[in-house]
């Protein structure tokens, strides 16, 4: 049985599809937390102190004080954190190993193509400088056809790994984007379907809310915060 948590787990977070992921799976799951906020508009996530959390530079990222053996530990990348998390509630990740299996395809598969294919879609659609047809409809497309993979799995499965379980947390706040990345959820009733219930869980509702009220820049006008987060290369 899981111990009870007796010390907030620290979440470095910006209200993003990726931090969206572990609000979710923490108010899931009861566990408490405090929220650590990384400005990526202002380059907080380059900050030494971070980078020992995250090497990647990237939010989101977690310590946990009631880590294995009591110690603390850091995890970075979400599909991680998801997984780490699961394991230490018991929740949202079956012990079977079929079923385990099954989650972990799904979990995989947003890690590695609806995650960066709808980020790039977004960025070329709505960020790019230049409007670059190419890059528009190539990642357009693909997301296209990525709802396309879900709503067939969708139609004979409640959620996408049959129980919900972290592939289902680690997909949906990409989903909310579905307009701006050019796609009509009408399209796809098994994928509507899935994505209207589990937007109504209380804990998704309260989840994706964590930040909504902290002031974010414009991506489409600030040069500032574009230099930032589309200019990098290795420091």
């Amino acid at each position: 049985m899981a111990q009870a948590q007796t010390k907030p787990i620290d979440l470095y977070y910006w209200p993003t599809p990726n931090g969206w992921k572990i609000t979710i799976m923490l108010e899931e799951c009861g566990l408490p937390y405090e929220i650590k906020l990384i400005n990526i508009g202002k380059g907080e996530q380059f900050e030494p102190s971070f980078l020992k959390i995250s090497p990647n530079n990237r939010i989101p990222a977690i310590v946990d004080h009631d880590g294995p053996g009591g110690a603390p530990i850091s995890v970075f990348e979400s599909g991680a954190i998801l997984q780490y998390l699961a394991r230490k509630t018991g929740k949202f990740y079956p012990s079977d190993e079929r079923k385990r299996v099954a989650v972990e395809e799904w979990l995989f598969w947003q890690m590695g193509g609806l995650g960066p294919m709808s980020g790039q879609a977004n960025h070329f659609r709505i960020y790019a400088p230049e409007k670059v047809e190419y890059g528009i409809n190539r990642y357009t497309n693909e997301v296209n056809r990525l709802y396309g993979v879900m709503n067939r799995q969708l139609a004979d499965h409640e959620y996408l790994a049959g129980e919900y379980s972290i592939a289902d947390i680690a997909s949906i706040g990409w989903m909310k984007s579905a307009e701006r990345l050019g796609q009509n959820l009408n399209d796809f009733p098994h994928l509507k379907r899935w994505h209207d219930a589990v937007l109504a869980r209380p804990a998704v509702e309260r989840g994706i809310a964590v930040g909504s009220d902290v002031p974010r820049p414009n991506l489409a006008t600030d040069k500032d915060a574009q230099a930032v987060l589309f200019g990098q290369k290795s420091r």
